[in-house]
């Protein structure tokens, strides 16, 4: 199908739904107000929409509930105010008419009960986890949906926040603080999970789309370093990702339609007597559809879908119980021919994914101020990657076949307790139980015959404790004191790591804190249980009993509400790595801080180290009166050593990054109507370059395998990588209905810069990796 056809398609989807229910656009916005410490519900509660005249505005139920109904729908401002409660303020609160917005409010308790306290300071997307004070950045999905270039993507967001950057080719890797991408950890519902993206694979962190469509999540959060004691089995980033709760009053739909996938979400109460409800998602790949319909036809078509789900029981007395999951699947086949006779196969290859991960979380009250919450959980993360070339007399021959299955159970199971105001406790236990399948056969041109890189069906455990104080020792000081335990059942070492954060409020508008913690993380399954070969051809597995890679961190922050709109941060971070595997060969500069592969086939040992400094910068202009921007600005230095010793640049140290984003949103239509709105949104980036070792093309041709010139280790930087993005949307408001079309440009300008070079053994020749050129993603959604 030709672009022009399909969004031709688009547009009369869009046009005929505007022709539909064009009456005034109102909406309802309702929720629950709850104690940030306790969970326990606020009754009598103050809640009133800012600027409205004449005021518009509810109380809470005994049972913490509100609903403010017949609400123009447009941007609000929500304050929420309670006897004994520091205020709360919600900006930039979306209304849109075919779906409710539905609120969990949390408010802190004042250090002095009977005040009602505002602390002007209060930044908008501060962290929602009262054990988190330092490096946080909480991820509104409204900013998912409107930012260019996050494509409704979470994972794409991140990467505009201070200290985080990707490495431009359009995959979903985080690098955070110039630490390598598999140092972060995703979770989901407060669990760990596998790596949530469409063609990913067993060790590794990226995938070119989050199979967790943002139609789904609620506001998450992604903590850069020093994070509190409840995380664990991580170096560099948290990402935390929260579903929402379905409408638990109504039945609502959205179905969208564009270029990366069809997608349907339906959502409504299970029953409405004891407010259960459900949420699900569903989403297949467009240009999927239309090769199975014939309206495509070219190579190396990318096949994926998705399905996630959130189910919802309150019970009277058992507590509260939720049912989660998420699955995808994702194949593509790739087939190179010879540019002189399209007849001829040069090479044929396909990738296969499946990811699978479901749960069921328990939340009780213990009373007024104690709560537990446990989960049960199960994932799955599997690959298949097959690559034949011709070879000799055969006319394709399997050069490759690789298959990484791993499935996990998980348990895990918090209590959480507050005494009062000033101090409260949370202490957890955590244990994951892997069963894993790792085969991995290869074709050996000089010993011309097939090895195994990995043969190996297995187990392996990893358990986790923690304990958090929080002290609000003053109004304006705050302690987060608190230690995790980590331990793997593939060594006998137990790790201690002890954390702690202090927050200290200059004046109302002003903070600083400061915080300092250890950190562990195991090194991947597909690492430990490597094949490595001996010159006799024997082989054996020396990796299996590394040590936990480890790490220390160091932050020291201020914050500043320049304005009620504008909001600078400047942050400072030392990171120590130590204990990180090392190639266990004299000489060698090989480290797992720079893996770029699966696994590595080395004999390792615990010897290596890493250092990042970096400082941070961070002005926002929230988004008020129609329009936003978005300044980060970081500066760091990524160094690691081997056995070879001595500091040397790592892979991921660019250096620099910078980002600028900008929005404006425009009404149109009918004078003081809020129906129909233009927006537009930008993002200028400067990525600096990664490092790169420089191929021997000889050695290369003569191996048929791709040969460096080890002395040249990450010798090289590549150039920096600069991109624009740009986004139009145009959304419309009727009484029971909105639709959004929206045109997300990723690199208008096309710039091609060359990221990294690889050995192309069909053409032999050394051939570029460019960054992602330009990209248009076309989307229409309706929620009715």
């Amino acid at each position: 199908m030709k672009p022009g056809v399909f969004g031709l398609f688009i547009l009369t989807a869009f046009l005929f739904a505007n022709a539909i229910f064009a009456q005034s656009p109102f909406q309802t916005i309702r929720g629950r107000v709850v104690d940030t410490d306790s969970k326990s519900a606020i009754p009598f509660a103050n809640i009133t929409i800012d600027n409205s005249n004449p005021l518009i505005g509810v109380t809470s139920d005994i049972d913490g509930n509100f609903k403010i109904e017949n609400v123009t729908v447009g941007r609000i401002t929500l304050v929420v105010s309670s006897l004994g409660y520091e205020r709360v303020t919600i900006p930039n609160i979306l209304l849109i008419s075919g779906k409710e917005t539905v609120l969990n409010i949390e408010m802190k308790e004042s250090f002095q009960q009977l005040d009602q306290v505002e602390i002007r300071a209060y930044k908008r997307g501060e962290s929602t986890n009262e054990m988190a004070i330092s490096s946080t950045k909480q991820l509104s999905i409204e900013e998912s949906k409107r930012h260019a270039g996050a494509i409704s993507d979470p994972a794409r967001l991140v990467s505009s926040f201070a200290g985080i950057t990707n490495e431009g080719s359009g995959n979903n890797d985080i690098i955070v603080r110039g630490n390598n991408p598999r140092f972060i950890q995703w979770r989901l519902e407060d669990i760990e999970i596998p790596n949530p993206n469409h063609f990913a694979i067993e060790g590794l962190t990226g995938g070119p789309i989050n199979a967790l469509n943002s139609q789904m999540l609620a506001n998450s959060e992604f903590y850069s370093g020093a994070f509190a004691s409840q995380y664990g089995n991580a170096l560099s980033g948290i990402f935390d990702m929260k579903l929402r709760k379905g409408n638990d009053e109504k039945q609502e739909y959205s179905f969208s339609l564009g270029v990366l996938g069809l997608d349907f979400t339906a959502e409504g109460p299970i029953s409405k007597k004891n407010k259960s409800s459900y949420l699900i998602n569903y989403r297949y790949s467009t240009l999927s559809l239309l090769d199975d319909i014939g309206l495509v036809d070219f190579g190396g078509v990318p096949r994926y879908q998705d399905l996630s789900f959130k189910f919802y029981f309150p019970t009277e007395k058992a507590g509260i119980f939720t049912l989660f999951g998420l699955g995808g699947a994702s194949n593509i086949g790739f087939v190179t021919t010879d540019e002189e006779d399209e007849d001829i196969i040069l090479e044929d290859g396909s990738q296969y994914s499946q990811l699978a991960v479901t749960g069921i979380k328990h939340f009780i009250p213990l009373g007024g101020n104690t709560y537990l919450k446990s989960i049960v959980s199960y994932g799955f993360n599997g690959s298949d990657l097959i690559e034949k070339r011709p070879y000799e007399a055969e006319i394709l021959k399997e050069f490759y076949n690789a298959g990484l299955n791993n499935q996990t159970t998980r348990v895990l199971s918090t209590l959480h307790h507050k005494i009062n105001s000033k101090h409260n406790f949370q202490v957890g236990l955590m244990y994951a139980h892997n069963n894993f399948d790792f085969e991995n056969v290869y074709f050996s041109i000089p010993q011309n015959q097939y090895l195994k890189g990995q043969e190996n069906q297995g187990a392996a455990d990893f358990t986790e404790g923690y304990f958090n104080w929080k002290w609000r020792i003053s109004a304006l000081l705050t302690a987060v004191n608190g230690v995790h335990v980590s331990k793997s059942s593939l060594n006998e070492k137990v790790y201690m790591e002890p954390r702690l954060a202090l927050k200290y409020q200059l004046d109302e508008t002003q903070n600083v804190n400061a915080a300092f913690g250890l950190h562990s993380k195991m090194a991947s399954l597909p690492n430990h249980y490597a094949l490595v070969y001996q010159p006799n051809g024997n082989f054996s597995m020396p990796n299996k009993h590394l040590e936990l890679m480890q790490a220390s961190h160091y932050v020291l922050g201020y914050e500043n509400l320049l304005n009620s709109n504008l909001f600078l941060k400047v942050e400072a971070y030392y990171q120590h790595l130590y204990n990180i595997p090392v190639e266990d060969k004299v000489g060698s500069l090989y480290s797992l801080i720079n893996q770029d592969d699966y696994f590595v086939d080395k004999a390792m040992v615990n010897e290596g180290e890493g250092k990042n400094i970096g400082l941070e910068v961070t002005l926002e202009r929230y988004f008020s009166n129609q329009f936003y921007f978005l300044l980060t600005t970081s500066l760091y230095d990524s160094k690691y050593k081997a056995i070879a010793g001595g500091w040397k640049n790592s892979r991921y140290n660019g250096n620099y990054v910078g980002n600028f984003l900008f929005g404006k949103e425009f009404t149109v239509g009918q004078k003081n109507s809020n129906d129909k709105t233009i927006g537009i949104n930008s993002r200028v980036s400067l990525l600096g370059g990664r490092r790169y070792t420089s191929i021997d093309l000889e050695e290369s041709i003569i191996q048929e395998k791709q040969v460096e010139n080890e002395g040249q280790y990450l010798g090289n930087k590549a150039k920096d990588v600069f991109y624009l993005n740009l986004a139009l949307s145009y959304r419309v408001n009727k009484r029971k209905l909105s639709h959004e079309m929206k045109l997300d440009i990723q690199n208008l300008t096309n710039s091609n810069t060359t990221i990294d070079y690889y050995y192309n053994n069909v053409k032999k020749e050394i051939d570029k990796i460019p960054q992602l050129s330009m990209f248009p993603v076309m989307s229409y959604t309706v929620n009715f």
